[in-house]
């Protein structure tokens, strides 16, 4: 096998999962390995890149599995192997998704993590400052929360797409869907400070008209506000692993929990299936029960 033919695109891969989805590091090394695992699979059967894998080749691995993995297994190696095709259509790396017509056991759904409001509000007071760095980064942190952007979606605002007298964004999704979500009033007022004392102290020659700057004048990286948001919630103190993903399933969380409709959220989440979204209700249901073991009187008393 040609390492390099298929390392490179695993690797851009890999730091997708990075900086957008906030993958647990066990679980991205294990899709690395079961996307490696795939490579040499299919090189050994004449493919000699990601973009020359056939449908064909791809199922033939599935079934190979079948063989000898654990059915748990087997569906996180089809998992790996279809965001990974996918990833590729989404970048146009290819044209057609290679695993379409894969079928293997499914996965057990993995529940969202979230903050709890206490937590989400020491996040949110501590850039206290009123120097530009702080002001910058209340803005982003509010407006994560309020609005339950992706982090690519964030990364990517600029100033003609927020209407803070309209409270609404216009925001960029996946497969460049166009949605417009709601600016909450701290929100609007944090990012009105950024833009009218924080922002001026960034701009250089180069700047153009993002939303978030760079001590260089250019728009934030997903690296960066990666490490604003981990920056940020170690000194509040909080010991979960905060990602921007979290805030963004913390605003989901949140919001089922006030009453909020499933649809109006899968619509501010930008979600294309409701059945995405339903995962969510799941997250209350257990949040329900655990409450329901805590304080019921006749769990107390056994």
């Amino acid at each position: 096998m040609q390492a390099s033919a298929f390392a490179s695109d695993i690797d851009a891969y890999l730091a997708y999962l990075d900086l957008e989805r906030g993958l647990a590091r066990n679980t991205r090394e294990s899709y690395q390995r079961d996307l490696e695992q795939c490579a040499a699979f299919v090189a050994a059967r004449g493919a000699r890149d990601w973009r020359r894998v056939t449908a064909g080749q791809a199922g033939e691995w599935v079934r190979s599995l079948s063989r000898r993995t654990a059915a748990s297994s087997q569906a996180r190696k089809l998992t790996a192997l279809r965001m990974f095709a996918r990833f590729m259509v989404r970048e146009r790396l290819r044209d057609d998704d290679f695993t379409a017509l894969l079928s293997g056991p499914r996965p057990a759904r993995r529940l969202p993590d979230a903050l709890t409001a206490a937590e989400v509000g020491r996040l949110l007071a501590s850039p206290s400052g009123g120097d530009p760095a702080s002001l910058r980064d209340r803005a982003l942190l509010e407006l994560f929360y309020s609005s339950g952007l992706r982090v690519s979606e964030l990364a990517a605002l600029t100033l003609q797409q927020v209407d803070l007298k309209g409270g609404l964004a216009r925001v960029f999704g996946k497969g460049s869907k166009e949605r417009v979500v709601p600016v909450g009033a701290r929100a609007r007022e944090a990012l009105a400070d950024w833009i009218a004392s924080g922002r001026p102290h960034y701009v250089k020659a180069r700047t153009r008209s993002e939303l978030f700057l760079s001590s260089r004048g250019t728009s934030l990286s997903r690296v960066s506000l990666w490490a604003i948001v981990r920056r940020h919630a170690r000194r509040a103190g909080i010991r979960k692993a905060v990602k921007p993903h979290l805030l963004r399933h913390s605003f989901a969380t949140h919001l089922l929990t006030g009453g909020a409709d499933l649809r109006a959220i899968q619509e501010m989440l930008g979600h294309a299936s409701i059945s995405t979204t339903q995962i969510y209700t799941a997250v209350e249901g257990r949040r329900l029960l655990d409450q329901h073991a805590r304080f019921h009187p006749r769990n107390r008393e056994k």
